[in-house]
């Protein structure tokens, strides 16, 4: 017989309950009242009662009954069910086998915030809308929500780093995934998506700074974008038609070495090295095109020009 998953939940049954759990999401605030595994024995009944929140059932082994309203559906493992906000509900478990129930209880609340992302945003108000409009019957959990809870529990049973936030991410994926049980497949939006060439020019210039000591070409930085080294050069090109791909390249290079000659006492060579140029003869030639005087000349004014403004 193949050990139950959830087992573990019974050892330490209010574990997750005891977090104060308020997660933001768009403009509404999800608060966490509870948040178990529970178990039936066989003819356990739950009488008729509401609930002030919304709260998600999963059935993850045994079977019963569960009447909404005025309906009544069976219930068997692997099955879900949502009661919203004052909806009559009674529970019952088989006369001769247990029943268990992951429960997950929230309040929903309107919550306004600025510099909202407006995507997240739009879906959380689509969950919502969702939400509200669910029909008064189980469903099968087909997008596994009850595996939320485990993974939850698992967390905060050993303290894994990040788990107040990972189980914070948790709670919404339960909700997420109860309500695409009732999805019809339709798709309501698309996500936003991004300007590519922007997001590579981007991803490319950020890669070279960080680089940039060693021998960065367009060959290596394309392939780390997976593209032609001509498509890249397109980018640059596209960008900023006075700034490709090598100019942009030097320029940060350039901008290391005057950092260091206004900030160090470092030996010209060993900055020129160490921002990716040859050696010091090279860099003299590009800095003395590119500022108009030597690095010799530069650091000098730039130190003087700090010792002078310290002593005054």
């Amino acid at each position: 017989m193949n050990k139950f998953p959830f087992e573990i939940m019974f050892e330490k049954h209010e574990l997750l309950e005891r977090l104060d759990l308020t997660i933001p999401w768009g403009h509404y605030e999800i608060r966490v009242l509870r948040f178990h595994l529970t178990s039936f024995p066989p003819g356990k009944v739950i009488d008729f009662h509401v609930h002030a929140e919304f709260e998600f059932h999963f059935i993850p082994r045994g079977k019963g009954k569960v009447i909404l309203g005025d309906q009544m559906y069976p219930l068997s493992e692997g099955m879900l069910y949502m009661t919203g906000p004052g909806l009559v509900h009674y529970q019952e478990a088989d006369a001769e086998e247990s029943m268990e129930e992951l429960c997950l209880h929230v309040d929903i609340v309107e919550k306004p915030r600025e510099d909202v992302d407006p995507w997240e945003a739009a879906e959380a108000e689509e969950f919502v809308a969702k939400l509200r409009a669910l029909p008064l019957t189980p469903a099968y959990d087909y997008h596994q929500a009850m595996r939320c809870f485990l993974e939850a529990y698992t967390a905060c049973d050993g303290k894994l780093i990040g788990y107040y936030t990972s189980i914070r991410h948790l709670v919404i994926s339960i909700l997420i995934k109860a309500a695409r049980a009732y999805d019809t497949g339709e798709i309501v939006s698309e996500a936003p998506v991004r300007d590519m060439s922007t997001y590579r020019y981007e991803y490319a210039v950020q890669y070279m700074e960080a680089n940039h000591s060693s021998a960065v070409t367009l060959d290596n930085v394309a392939e780390k974008l997976n593209i032609s080294s001509r498509q890249l050069q397109r980018i640059f090109n596209q960008a900023d038609p006075k700034r490709p791909f090598s100019r942009v390249l030097e320029d940060i290079r350039l901008q290391a070495v005057c950092h260091n000659l206004e900030e160090s006492t470092y030996p010209i060579e060993q900055i020129a090295q160490a921002a990716g140029f040859t050696n010091a003869n090279y860099l003299h030639a590009v800095f003395r095109k590119r500022m108009g005087l030597t690095p010799a000349v530069y650091r000098n004014m730039k130190q003087q020009t700090t010792s002078e403004g310290e002593w005054i």
